[in-house]
């Protein structure tokens, strides 16, 4: 038989994916007791607890049954522990940016079917398949080249690109607002508005699939893609349900559909910063190591992958930083016999350091890369630690690789950190 304080005393809890958890105690007769003696079903709730409030005190609105039916609907399962802590705040500014972009959307659609002659009995229908048909042909060009000439980036500047991908959106939406009021760049307008669209299509899809595998902390991928298409589909339903009310109104009135499509894009493009601003990275790229290496020889101590992404730019090209090259072919380096032994020369790590010689210095290039080596070997270390302390992942990187690769004899002395 159990004793009076163990009858009080709570064993344990348990809960199953993202539902309110309850506990677990001794009962009199040695069996285990159940708070609130309630069974988990979708609409099961205890007799005892007040509506807003679960019996352990928890999360209010996860004890009413219709928002946890659609908290199981809409968000990956175990979640808030199965995702990253800048879920849920990218996620409701992502809803924001894309209900935004579909009434925007909807506005630019309008304009193109003006445009092609829908409602039109003067237009013609081979007129009008030739243009759709050289529109879709340039957006798919537009959507191989721009995959082979920016694809590698899209990793590691996920972010930038990102916003990149919404602003060009807006742009290519513009375009097909405009397109009907010049009626002789019709075609050649909503071309490039289709291309700009397809890049889009390009540099959003991948970035978020990059943004995904962050978000995803159990392996769940596949979970937090699922349920993020599922959010998109619920804000895109509710944005064509208003744009059956908005269309009406603003198409006989030409200046009151460009004002909401003003207002709509100057929405679409706040949420989307805040969306990705919102975003902690915990992989170093180029500008985030940049800002990190700077604050650590400047104060000796690492920032948090937090302080260092609130910190990181976020419009593309706008980012002085250094010139950094990786994987560099190793003939653009040295050009003589003389040069490359100078260059591997004491060497005891495996990859080369080059200074570009464009630069002027006062000292030579070898004896200014022997000295980084040494300042290498001395930080490196220390630098690791703090990275590891700080909470980043160093065993992956987000830093432009090339492919070049090369080998040479290393010195008998290399260390291995």
């Amino acid at each position: 038989m159990a004793d009076s304080a163990s009858l009080r005393m709570q064993l344990c809890t348990e809960q199953f994916g993202s539902r309110a958890p309850r506990g677990c105690r001794a009962a009199a007769d040695g069996s285990l007791q159940w708070d609130g003696a309630r069974r988990w079903g979708w609409l099961s709730r205890a007799p005892t607890e007040k509506p807003g409030q679960d019996a352990e005190g928890g999360e209010p609105w996860a004890a009413l049954p219709a928002l946890s039916g659609l908290r199981a609907v809409l968000l990956p399962q175990g979640f808030p522990d199965s995702v990253s802590p800048d879920y849920l705040p990218y996620q409701l500014w992502d809803s924001v940016q894309a209900f935004a972009s579909s009434l925007s959307g909807s506005l630019a659609t309008q304009a193109v079917l003006q445009g092609l002659g829908v409602g039109d009995a003067k237009a013609s229908v081979s007129a009008a398949t030739s243009t759709w048909l050289l529109k879709d042909s340039t957006g798919m060009l537009g959507r191989i080249i721009f995959a082979w000439w920016k694809g590698s980036k899209l990793d590691c500047n996920a972010k930038q690109w990102r916003l990149f991908a919404d602003v060009l959106n807006d742009i290519a939406m513009f375009l097909e607002i405009m397109a009907p009021m010049y009626p002789i760049f019709f075609t050649m307008t909503v071309s490039i508005s289709n291309l700009a669209k397809c890049i889009v299509g390009v540099a959003g899809g991948a970035t978020r699939a990059a943004l995904t595998m962050h978000q995803a902390r159990r392996n769940n991928m596949a979970d937090v893609s699922a349920k993020d298409s599922s959010q998109e589909t619920v804000v895109n339903l509710a944005g064509l349900l208003v744009s059956l009310l908005m269309l009406p109104l603003v198409s006989d009135c030409p200046s009151l559909g460009f004002g909401c499509f003003v207002l709509l894009t100057a929405l679409h493009i706040y949420a989307n910063y805040r969306a990705v601003r919102a975003l902690v990275l915990e992989t170093l790229n180029e500008s985030r190591l940049q800002l990190v290496l700077k604050h650590f020889l400047q104060r000796g101590e690492v920032l948090e992958p937090a302080s260092a992404n609130q910190m990181e730019p976020l419009w593309t090209g706008f980012w002085p930083s250094l010139s950094l090259s990786l994987g560099v072919p190793l003939h653009h380096l040295v050009s003589s016999v003389s040069e490359l032994k100078q260059l591997v020369e004491g060497h005891q790590e495996p990859y080369l350091l080059r200074w570009n010689q464009s630069h002027s210095l006062k000292k030579e290039n070898w004896v200014l890369v022997r000295e980084t080596h040494q300042v290498l070997d001395t930080l490196f270390p220390k630098f690791l630690k703090g990275l590891q302390a700080a909470g980043w992942k160093t065993e992956k990187h987000h830093l432009e690789v090339d492919e070049w690769r090369a080998t040479w004899p290393l010195s008998p002395e290399k260390k291995v950190l």
